[in-house]
């Protein structure tokens, strides 16, 4: 991602974020989920017991409610399987049970053996953004943004969070590369000197370096806010965030006044112990923001199914025995 940190991924409408920020990592990503499931052999299940000349369709239904995600990685792979694939909604939409996503038509045998892989993606995805809408909609009428975490499925990163921004989420950083997190870690490892001189020399160290989305800096004591709100008043610019770690609503709330009174452009973040049960008493302490890692590693995969049929408006004449050949269902692209 050439010059990722310049773009400003939370101002782009869905298909474009997908294509900007997600689309190359997605193609990899199919490809590794076919090879996996297909192994360069192909479904030699299908290919034993479904005629090759047989054809049909499958109508990909939302057995409960949620938020869709990940339609665009569908038609990636019903693109290389030579399939036709029908949208009936869109990413972002809001599913009823009985929902119908979209409908994949073409060779039978072929449906059979990218069925799982289509759905693997979409409900995991979809579940990312189901739950990153629970989140968002208990946070509704604060001020305060849901925002995501690097805590997502290796290889898969770019993926879960345009998920989460499917569900009405705030991206974060999207990796190490284009932001600076000044965390309890980095700051430790520092030579002594009071938490301000670090910071500034930090935060004009990684700027000379490269342009950056943000500055931020982890705090868990009041105490460590008061120096970088003393530091934010005298040199603005220097920090853009303040992250406060484990910190619970009321002490949140004498952070956000503090900063009120002292430095109100710097954001404020809240991280740690967030719940679908904790999450409303955070947001309305009256932080900027809330980091939730919950909604990429421990979101429930939305229930999709995929109902198959054949096609007797097709009325074709099927063979009389399969046509044994497992690698037509294989997925040959580099």
């Amino acid at each position: 991602m050439d010059a990722a940190h310049r773009i400003h991924w939370n101002q782009l409408a869905l298909p474009a974020l997908f294509d900007a920020l997600a689309r190359a990592d997605a193609e990899v990503a199919v490809t590794r989920a076919l090879a996996e499931d297909l192994g360069g052999v192909g479904d030699i299940t299908s290919a034993a017991s479904i005629p090759a000349s047989m054809r049909g369709r499958a109508i990909i239904v939302s057995r409960e409610d949620g938020v869709l995600a990940g339609l665009p990685v569908a038609e990636i792979i019903a693109r290389r399987a030579g399939l036709t694939l029908i949208a009936h909604t869109h990413d972002g939409a809001r599913l009823a049970r009985a929902t119908k996503v979209a409908t994949l038509e073409g060779p039978f045998a072929t449906l059979l053996a990218h069925e799982r892989t289509i759905l693997n993606f979409l409900t995991l995805l979809s579940g990312n953004a189901t739950h990153a809408a629970r989140f968002v909609e208990l946070v509704r009428a604060t001020r305060a943004q849901v925002c995501d975490t690097r805590k997502t499925v290796p290889g898969l990163r770019t993926l879960q969070k345009y998920a989460t921004r499917c569900g009405g989420a705030t991206l974060h950083r999207i990796g190490l590369f284009d932001a600076v997190l000044l965390k309890d870690n980095h700051i430790g490892a520092f030579a002594a000197g009071s938490l301000a001189d670090r910071v500034r020399s930090a935060a004009r160290a990684a700027r000379a370096h490269t342009p950056v989305a943000f500055v931020e800096c982890e705090v868990d004591a009041l105490t460590q806010l008061d120096e970088l709100l003393a530091l934010v008043a005298a040199e603005p610019g220097v920090l853009d965030m303040v992250l406060l770690d484990n910190m619970e609503p009321a002490m949140l709330a004498e952070a956000v006044r503090r900063r009120d009174a002292r430095a109100p452009g710097l954001l404020l973040e809240a991280s740690g112990g967030v719940r679908l049960d904790t999450v409303r008493a955070i947001a309305q302490s009256g932080v900027d923001r809330i980091s939730v890692g919950a909604i990429t590693h421990s979101a429930p995969a939305l229930d999709l199914g995929l109902d198959l049929a054949l096609d007797p408006a097709l009325d074709l004449a099927l063979d009389p025995a399969p046509n044994w050949d497992p690698t037509s269902t294989a997925e040959h692209r580099p």
